[in-house]
């Protein structure tokens, strides 16, 4: 049975005292090209460039503490409980993304109230670039050998050989960096097939939402579970998925109606 072996060094480049990872590069790469993505698109929208840099700024910061903390408190909190000062160590790894999407969204209701901006001006074009941050990132997740997929008989199987296996596993990495990639073509799709001043308040963010959440949940049918037994009727990253896109959705719903009204 034809299968992919998966033995490459998530480190890319050592040189001693810093080393440069595959992750670091995919994470890094994912980040340029959502903020020049968005970039173009502030200017076709003649919106204010100084306020795309602040928020992304925001956003950066409340992507990180999120994924970290989400990490910490979804995943392993009585370890990082029982020793607090292992939580700033993140270059051991340790992010989530559940716990990156609500950082980003506390990121940006403080930016908006600090700078005195409305939630809905930018929110829909900001959700743009996200899916291409988020496919990057698994992309980063596979040549690191992590989030791993369960054990599958497709001829499409990786054996991870970095983790000391033979055994071929789902690559459910490149599952979700290849919905998110789409989730993209359509929400670009989307935005360029409905013009901004007919299009309904928030109507991105919601289909962002509905399709990425929705990817993550089922995708997690084809991932190792995480915390929670094996028995378990859904998944950590299921619930995740389920539990804040019900309360956001509510909130969102609130406020399209609001603005949709005026």
């Amino acid at each position: 049975m034809p299968t992919l072996i998966h033995n490459i060094d998530p480190i890319l480049l050592d040189f001693g005292v810093v080393q440069v990872r595959w992750y670091g590069l995919f994470f890094a790469l994912g980040l340029a090209l959502t903020y020049f993505f968005l970039r173009h698109v502030f200017k076709r929208e003649k919106l204010s460039l100084e306020h795309l840099d602040n928020l992304i700024l925001y956003l950066f910061i409340g992507m990180l503490v999120g994924a970290r903390l989400g990490h910490v408190f979804f995943y392993n909190a009585s370890y990082y409980l029982n020793d607090p000062l292992s939580i700033l160590k993140i270059w051991q790894g340790g992010l989530s993304s559940h716990g990156a999407a609500l950082g980003v969204f506390f990121a940006y209701l403080i930016a908006c109230k600090i700078h005195k901006l409305k939630f809905a001006k930018y929110a829909d074009f900001l959700v743009l670039g996200m899916p291409i941050a988020a496919g990057f990132v698994r992309l980063g997740n596979f040549f690191n050998s992590e989030i791993i997929g369960i054990p599958t008989d497709g001829t499409w199987g990786v054996i991870f050989q970095q983790l000391g296996e033979d055994v071929p596993r789902h690559p459910s990495q490149i599952y979700e960096a290849l919905l998110s990639f789409a989730i993209f073509g359509i929400l670009y799709v989307a935005y360029k097939k409905f013009p901004t001043k007919k299009r309904p308040v928030l109507l991105l963010l919601f289909l962002y939402m509905g399709l990425y959440f929705a990817s993550r949940f089922l995708v997690e049918f084809w991932k190792e579970h995480h915390t929670l037994p094996n028995e378990a009727f859904l998944s950590m990253g299921q619930w995740l998925s389920i539990i804040p896109v019900l309360i956001a959705g509510a909130y969102f719903a609130w406020l399209a109606l609001k603005y949709n009204k005026k």
